[in-house]
């Protein structure tokens, strides 16, 4: 049976909470530590279904892997260690393991074959295999979807070629498949972005002993490097902390601590959004783990205005938007995005999927072909959405930004369909309940 939420009105939001460790660091590292030569230790490992896929993944792949909570032991096999899953790999919901996968896999000897669930099969891949193709790679896509297989053994043991790609969309997915694809080039790979995407893989690259060089927006490393173990010290997603900074800036008299959170600059979109908004957010204890800068996330309740969210700061709050449209109807006057075609081809189309849930709370928006236009009812305290029944269409992130606009509500918001929701963030009704949020699962 699929799981509901139901979001009840709550006062405020209080006290001090370390969200989940983030999904995307938590990919990577599994990927490098098992191409890598010795055993990584990883700290603060999202248990999460979208991780753990990827981890299983890599499993049916002979690498040995220790997992107990949140720390993970990788016995690296060595960039040429993988061998032949015994059957088809099953990523699930994962967006990321998938495109990150054909990647890393197109430059193995044995053909691979990838499939997940009905969201995921539904999602584009032809944007991974097409750069892929121009290395040699020769991946057949079903209707640009997956299921999806690696045909490697035709090749043999040749390797890829490289390529300088120029990124026709900014997608940290694409640039990444395509820099790890060139770990197994002959030559130098090079990728160039107009904009900024998240530069995880890059930095987690450097951290296990690849050279990797950046000049302004172009990233180039040299084919057949060799990655060495590096310990690593995973932060708190900021995509997940995402959702109670919302709950903490628009609901008044609040004040919330989020400790270690990962302030990566081409992840942090979402506190440009909310500060050109007029939220009070502070970042404190400031530091650098493993490449990744850290901080502790202070914020305090209050009033909202509406913006034009600027278009170059979308890439940088992709996966945000939905809870950010959260406090755009809290604020006074309208908000306005666009740039963002790419939540189309989410795990629903998000676009549709938030003006949809807006409107069933009563709050006044349209939609964009790219974006949307909400019209803020925020100014004096009290409620600002009305209570209603919201289909989630199993994308985790629609449910729990509906769940944050409960805190705002004349009543309760049921949201259908939350299984979604230990993707990325197992534990969420529980943690949500302890700073305030009044949450039932059921």
């Amino acid at each position: 049976m699929s799981i509901d939420f139901i979001a009840l009105p709550a006062q405020s939001i209080h006290g001090q909470v370390r969200v989940p460790g983030d999904k995307s660091i938590s990919h990577r590292a599994v990927m490098l530590s098992s191409i890598a030569s010795g055993i990584t230790h990883v700290e603060g490992f999202l248990c999460g279904a979208d991780a753990l896929a990827t981890m299983q993944a890599f499993r049916a792949m002979g690498v040995k892997i220790e997992h107990q909570a949140e720390k993970v032991t990788i016995h690296g096999v060595g960039r040429e260690g993988l061998r032949k899953p015994d059957g088809m790999i099953d990523l699930g919901n994962s967006g990321t393991a998938m495109r990150l996968m054909m990647g890393l896999l197109a430059g193995q000897n044995f053909d691979v074959r990838l499939s997940g669930d009905a969201s995921l099969c539904s999602r584009p891949m032809a944007r991974i295999a097409t750069p892929l193709a121009s290395m040699g790679a020769q991946i057949d896509l079903t209707q640009d979807r997956a299921p999806l297989t690696l045909k490697n053994e035709i090749r043999a043991a040749k390797r890829l070629n490289a390529i300088h790609y120029v990124l026709p969309m900014d997608s940290a997915q694409v640039k990444s498949a395509v820099l790890l694809a060139g770990l197994y080039a002959k030559g130098r790979t090079c990728v160039t972005e107009s904009g900024s995407t998240r530069d995880h893989t890059e930095r987690m690259l450097a951290a296990f002993g690849c050279e990797i060089e950046i000049n302004n927006k172009e990233i180039c490393l040299q084919g057949g490097q060799k990655l060495i173990a590096a310990d690593i010290d995973v932060p708190a997603d900021i995509s997940s902390a995402a959702f109670f900074i919302v709950a903490a800036a628009i609901t008044p008299n609040s004040q919330l601590r989020l400790n270690h959170v990962g302030v990566n600059p081409t992840r942090t979109g979402i506190i440009n959004i909310l500060k050109k908004m007029g939220a009070q957010i502070d970042f404190e204890n400031l530091r650098e783990l493993g490449g990744e800068p850290v901080a502790d996330i202070v914020v305090s309740g209050g009033p909202l205005h509406g913006i034009d969210i600027p278009e170059q700061w979308v890439p940088l709050a992709i996966d945000e938007i939905p809870v950010i449209a959260i406090a755009a109807a809290c604020a006074q006057g309208p908000t306005r995005l666009s740039g963002a075609e790419e939540l189309r081809v989410k795990e629903t189309d998000r676009i549709k999927a938030v003006v949809e849930s807006l409107t069933a709370m009563q709050i006044d928006c349209q939609e964009a072909p790219d974006g949307f236009i909400i019209h803020g009812k925020g100014g004096e305290p009290g409620p600002v959405f009305s209570a209603a029944e919201i289909q989630s269409y199993d994308d985790h992130r629609i449910a729990m930004a509906a769940s944050i606009a409960s805190l705002r509500a004349n009543g309760p918001i049921h949201i259908k369909d939350c299984d979604n929701v230990a993707t990325s963030f197992p534990d969420y009704v529980a943690l949500g309940n302890s700073i305030g949020l009044n949450l039932q699962a059921r």
